[in-house]
C-alpha cells in the first residue's frame, strides 16, 4: 500500500437482503449521486437467480459525524426490457451503472453495461429525478487510426459532468471507457509471460468524445467520433488489465477518477480464482484531461478482510461511486463507493488534503500511458 495515499474504510453499507430474490446473487457495483434534495442515492447493481441484473435506488443513510452506515431501498429503476440488454433463454442484465448530473443538460445521465446475447455493451439514459429513466440506447464509437470500437465488448464507462476539451481543442462531451478487446481480459493475460509486451491500443483506458452542434441534449450523447488515450498497465497491480471506475469529479488538484487494476495473485483460492482486484487513483489536467498529474504507483484500496477476500467472486474491490463531501463543508473529502467480492458494497474515504503532498511531489506524474499523454 502506497504509504502516502491511503483510503479509510468506512465499512459494509449494503448486502444481499434475506428472502429479496433480486438480490439473491449479490448486490454490487453502485453508482452515487445527489440528488435534487441534497440526498446521496446509491444505484447499485442487483443480481438475481442466473446473473440476472437490474438496476436499483437506495437513500444512504448517514451517522452523526457524516460517515456513511447504511441504505434504504427505494426499488428497481431499470429492468432488462431492450433488445440490447436481453439474451437468450431469458437471461440478460443492466449492470454496473454510473450516474453523472451534467448541469448543461440540468439532469442526469446514467451509463450501464448491456447485456444482451452479443455480449457487454454500454448503454445511456437520462432522468430529471433519479426514479424515471429513459433509454437512450447503445453508444456508437467511430473508429479510430485502424482501431474499431463498435462491435467490441465493453463496460465500467462514465462521463464528465461538464464539456472538456476535445482533440481539435474544441468542447466537447466525453467518456472514460475500456473496451475489451479479444485477448485482453484478465483471465486471458494471466496466462502470458509477465514480460509480455502490452498492446498500448488495446489494453488502455480510453476518452472518447463527442461534439454535439447547436442546444445541447443528453440524447444527441451517443454518438462518440474523435478518441484519445489515457492510460495502459503499468504497475506490478494492474499489469493484467486496468479499466474504468468512478466518475471523473472536479478536486482542488485536477479531475479525480478512481480505476481498477487487476494482477495476479499466484495463490488460487479454493474455489480456483488467483485474481486480484485494486483500485488506483489518478488527477488529471483541469484543462487537458489526457495530461495524468499523478497516477498511484500503489493502489489506494486493496482486498482485505473476508467481506472482500470472500464472497461470488473473491479478492475485488471495485471502486464506481464518488461523493465530494460538500455538504459536510469538506470539498478535499471524498467518499467511494465500491464492490466487495461481487457481493456487497462498502464504502472508503480519501482526505485529498492529506494526500495533497504525495501527489504533488511528481513521484508517479510520469508513470502515464506510454503513448506519451503525461
Amino acid at each position: 500500500m502506497n504509504a502516502d495515499v491511503k483510503m479509510r474504510r468506512l465499512g459494509m453499507i449494503m448486502e444481499p437482503k434475506a428472502g429479496e430474490a433480486n438480490e439473491v446473487e449479490g448486490v454490487l457495483n453502485p453508482a452515487a449521486v445527489r440528488g435534487r434534495d441534497g440526498q446521496l442515492y446509491l444505484f447499485p447493481r442487483l443480481v438475481a437467480k442466473g446473473n440476472y441484473s437490474r438496476v436499483g435506488i437506495a437513500r444512504v443513510l448517514f451517522d452523526k459525524s457524516g460517515d456513511p452506515t447504511g441504505v434504504e431501498r427505494l426499488g428497481v429503476v431499470l429492468e432488462p426490457e431492450a433488445d440490447y440488454e436481453l439474451g437468450p433463454d431469458g437471461r440478460g442484465g443492466c449492470e454496473d451503472p454510473r450516474v453523472t448530473y451534467i448541469p448543461e443538460f440540468d439532469h442526469y445521465v446514467m451509463t450501464y453495461t448491456a447485456f444482451s446475447r452479443h455480449g457487454p455493451r454500454i448503454a445511456l439514459a437520462v432522468s430529471d429525478d433519479l426514479f424515471a429513466w429513459r433509454r437512450v440506447g447503445l453508444v456508437k464509437f467511430h473508429p479510430f487510426e485502424g482501431v474499431c470500437f463498435d462491435g467490441i465488448d465493453n463496460k465500467d464507462a462514465s462521463l464528465f459532468p461538464v464539456q472538456i476539451p476535445g482533440p481539435s481543442g474544441k468542447p466537447a462531451f466525453a467518456m472514460v471507457h475500456r473496451p475489451l478487446f479479444p485477448g485482453t481480459r484478465p483471465e486471458e493475460t494471466a496466462h502470458r509471460p509477465t514480460s509480455r509486451k502490452i498492446d498500448p491500443d488495446r489494453e488502455c483506458i480510453w476518452i472518447s468524445y463527442c461534439h454535439v452542434d447547436g442546444k445541447a441534449d443528453s440524447h444527441k450523447v451517443h454518438q462518440f467520433v474523435s478518441h484519445r488515450k489515457l492510460a495502459c498497465p503499468v504497475a506490478p497491480w494492474e499489469i493484467l488489465k486496468i479499466g474504468g471506475g468512478t466518475p471523473p469529479i472536479m478536486s482542488s488538484l485536477g479531475w479525480l477518477f478512481f480505476y481498477h487494476g487487476v494482477h495476479d495473485t499466484g495463490q488460487p483460492s479454493p474455489t480456483g480464482h488467483h485474481l486480484s482486484y485494486s483500485a488506483g487513483a489518478m488527477v488529471l489536467s483541469k484543462t487537458r484531461p489526457t495530461h495524468i498529474l499523478y497516477r498511484s504507483p500503489e493502489p489506494v484500496l486493496v482486498p482485505e478482510g473476508p467481506l472482500e477476500m470472500t464472497g461470488t467472486v473473491e479478492n475485488v474491490v471495485f471502486p464506481t461511486g464518488v461523493d465530494r463531501r460538500d455538504d459536510l463543508g469538506q470539498p478535499d473529502r471524498f467518499d467511494v463507493y465500491y464492490g466487495m467480492a461481487d457481493d456487497r458494497i462498502g464504502a472508503a474515504s480519501l482526505d485529498l488534503k492529506a494526500a495533497s503532498a504525495a501527489m504533488l511531489s511528481g513521484q508517479a506524474a510520469q508513470r502515464a500511458a506510454p503513448d506519451g499523454h503525461r
